[in-house]
């Protein structure tokens, strides 16, 4: 307990999946955290329930695609705390097509818009604040998609992989000013969350998460977003900082390799 006591976090895309579970790490942890997301009730019930629990978060309304609204948040941050000390550019869509052909150049953009121009904005306006309360941590989510290819998510992999270099680039503007910033991507595999019922790519049928986790993840099961969470915690507190322009890859193993089962998860795969 404890491991960022006393920080200011400031959390997008924090309501809901990942987001929130990286809130209620980081609050638990110690931190103070300021919820930012477009889903109002889902952001306001999340930041009562951790007030009502003796921890400290607020939720501001937040479209990470609006410039003048990241002056306003990061300015109530400023007024509200006088610092901000971790930043998890978390918000993100997913828009999965069977054929880039057939992606529409509305949905190209607004995809981009939330994964690229949303982290952009996000160091454009925290960076400031973070060099005036001397320095910080800033994870952005990226993704697998970000290190590797998807026939169906080709737009989706460009704008995680640019997540991944962008979140690199910054890291050495940051060394080089030695403004005490370390910025780092993490990229999640196969993780029960919301995005996977937004996706649908043509298919008839829902994702069966649970499925495709325990068939594509060589531990044999899927991701939830604590498991993010924690590792997202890691990069956020002291015992990372010697850490800094590399990525946290947290996929069960899908980009390590392929494997053959034996035993009880190759029999299991028999009997389907």
């Amino acid at each position: 307990m404890g491991q960022v006591e006393g920080k200011i976090a400031l959390v997008t895309g924090g309501a809901s999946g990942i987001g929130a579970a990286c809130v209620e790490t980081l609050a638990r942890e110690g931190a103070r955290v300021v919820i930012s997301d477009i889903d109002d009730a889902r952001g306001a019930a999340l930041a009562a329930q951790l007030a009502a629990s003796g921890q400290e978060a607020i939720y501001l309304a937040h479209d990470v695609t609006d410039e003048a609204r990241w002056q306003a948040v990061v300015g109530e941050i400023e007024r509200r705390y006088g610092r901000l000390d971790i930043m998890v550019a978390n918000a993100g869509i997913g828009i999965m097509t069977p054929s880039i052909v057939e992606m529409s150049l509305a949905d190209w953009r607004r995809q981009t818009a939330v994964n690229l121009d949303g982290v952009f904005l996000s160091v454009k306006y925290c960076i400031p604040l973070m060099r005036q309360s001397g320095g910080g941590s800033i994870i952005m989510t990226s993704s697998i998609a970000g290190l590797r290819g998807s026939a169906t998510l080709a737009g989706y992999c460009a704008t995680k992989g640019g997540v991944r270099l962008f979140a690199k680039a910054i890291a050495m503007e940051c060394a080089s000013r030695g403004d005490g910033i370390r910025v780092n991507s993490v990229h999640p595999g196969i993780i029960d969350t919301p995005i996977w019922g937004k996706l649908s790519g043509g298919r008839n049928a829902p994702i069966d998460i649970d499925e495709y986790g325990r068939r594509g993840a060589p531990l044999g099961r899927v991701g939830k977003p604590q498991d993010i969470a924690n590792g997202v915690l890691f990069l956020a507190s002291d015992a990372a900082s010697y850490i800094t322009g590399t990525e946290l890859v947290i996929d069960g193993g899908i980009t390590g390799g392929q494997i053959t089962r034996v035993g009880p998860l190759a029999m299991s795969s028999a009997h389907e």
